[in-house]
């Protein structure tokens, strides 16, 4: 795969204008985790690739994960139109990447009538509940964005406006909310069989 390193989010901007998708993998050079990404990724044969993935070092580039806020690498952005939808945080086989990319060519490709429903997991780094739901989501194949309100205060407000709760994780799917992990209520809402 070819990875395209950036120095500022004015680069990647200006490099991704007009792309029906873009990917940025946000890393930290010399951190286990932030490494084996950048070699796994490198792994994915070109031919299986979706397209070029722009990657930037948290060490030199320091416009970028405040501006998402991704407070823990590595970190993939998935934007659609130039719009940011979805985070896949951490380190992952080649096959899992691949599946991943193929996967939002898939979802995009599907069209509205088959499109899935917009999810939001709101989450925080200590919460294990909250690392099962997003592993459920990657099992089934199910896009998301990530939003840690540990560290969004006015994330945290709207999930609370949204529920009447506090704790997490809570899941915006399609604008209903489920509190914690209710497999059987997000399976239904998803169609996720099993």
């Amino acid at each position: 795969m070819n990875l395209k390193e950036i120095k500022s989010y004015n680069e990647f901007t200006e490099k991704t204008k007009g792309k029906r998708k873009a990917y940025l993998l946000l890393y930290k050079r010399g951190s286990e985790q932030s490494d084996c990404s950048l070699r796994n990724l490198e792994a994915v044969p070109e031919k299986e690739a979706v397209e070029d993935i722009f990657v930037a070092d948290v060490n030199v580039v320091k416009d970028i994960h405040e501006k998402y806020s991704v407070s823990t690498v590595p970190t993939i952005l998935e934007f659609e139109e130039g719009r940011f939808i979805n985070t896949l945080k951490g380190c992952h086989q080649p096959g899992f990447y691949k599946s991943f990319f193929e996967n939002a060519v898939y979802a995009a490709s599907a069209g509205s009538e088959n499109a899935q429903k917009s999810v939001t997991v709101y989450t925080t780094p200590t919460c294990s509940w909250c690392n099962t739901i997003k592993t459920h989501f990657r099992k089934h194949g199910i896009r998301y964005r990530e939003v840690d309100v540990s560290r969004n205060q006015s994330a945290a407000e709207e999930m609370q406006r949204k529920s009447g709760q506090m704790g997490v994780p809570q899941t915006d799917i399609g604008g209903e909310i489920v509190v914690g992990f209710d497999k059987q209520r997000i399976n239904t809402l998803l169609g996720i069989n099993g």
